[in-house]
Formats: C-alpha cells, sequence, structure tokens
C-alpha cells in the first residue's frame, strides 16, 4: 500500500459511450482499484507540481489499508482526460470502491483537504 502505480501500457482506447464522467472502472484505468479508495492523478511530463501531489498521495495511501494511487498520462490518455474534462495536472480524483469519483481536484491540492477526503471515502460519508 502506498506504492503509486503509474499505468504505463495504455489500455485498448475505450468507446466514448462505455465511458461514464462518473464511474470509473479497472477498464477503463488499465490497473485494479483499491479495495476501499482509488486516488486518481492526471500528471503530465512538464508538471510542477506532479512530483509533491504523488509523493502526499502517496503518503496518505501509506497511511491506510486498501488505498491505491494510479498515475495517468493525460497526453497519453485524451480519451479520459476528454471525458472528465481535466484541463490542468496535476488533476486528482478521489474514487470510492466501486470507482465512482467522490472528489475531485485540480491544480496543487493541499493534502490535509485530501487526506481528508479520503478518510470520508474509507468511513463511506464522503460526498453522500
Amino acid at each position: 500500500s502506498g506504492k503509486v502505480h503509474t499505468v504505463s501500457r495504455t489500455p485498448e482506447p475505450v468507446p466514448s459511450e462505455a465511458l461514464s464522467p462518473d464511474v470509473l472502472t479497472s477498464a477503463v484505468l488499465g490497473t485494479d482499484l483499491g479495495e476501499r479508495a482509488t486516488l486518481v492523478q492526471f500528471s503530465t511530463e512538464f508538471c510542477a507540481y506532479c512530483g509533491p501531489t504523488r509523493e502526499a498521495l502517496g503518503e496518505i495511501a501509506s497511511s491506510a489499508d486498501g488505498v491505491r494511487v494510479v498515475e495517468i498520462d493525460a497526453a497519453e490518455r485524451m480519451d479520459l482526460t476528454k471525458q472528465l474534462r481535466v484541463f490542468s495536472t496535476p488533476t486528482v480524483l478521489v474514487l470510492r470502491p466501486d470507482g465512482t469519483i467522490a472528489a475531485r481536484s485540480s491544480g496543487r491540492p493541499r493534502k490535509a483537504e485530501l487526506a481528508e477526503t479520503v478518510q470520508g471515502v474509507l468511513s463511506g460519508s464522503a460526498g453522500a
């Protein structure tokens, strides 16, 4: 737990009608979801805040069982960036166990706020 999983292989493009702007499945992400929560970070090669954000997400994930971090290269996954309207990096999505999006943050996130959101997902109260 706490390890950042970079999706290096790009899954086959998902037909736009199969994408939901509110739910991300393991098939869409190209990797497994966390048992209790998934933190998805959209990054780009020249993103100034992506490194610190990756580190913060890793720390948050390592402090709780069943939380997985997935990093996606926004340039390689234009299908997702368009569908999810990712306009800047880093963009972080906090997913519930079923892949529904509980929260979203664009730009440099505050670690304390992200940790609180993740705790809400873990306790079942985020976005409810």
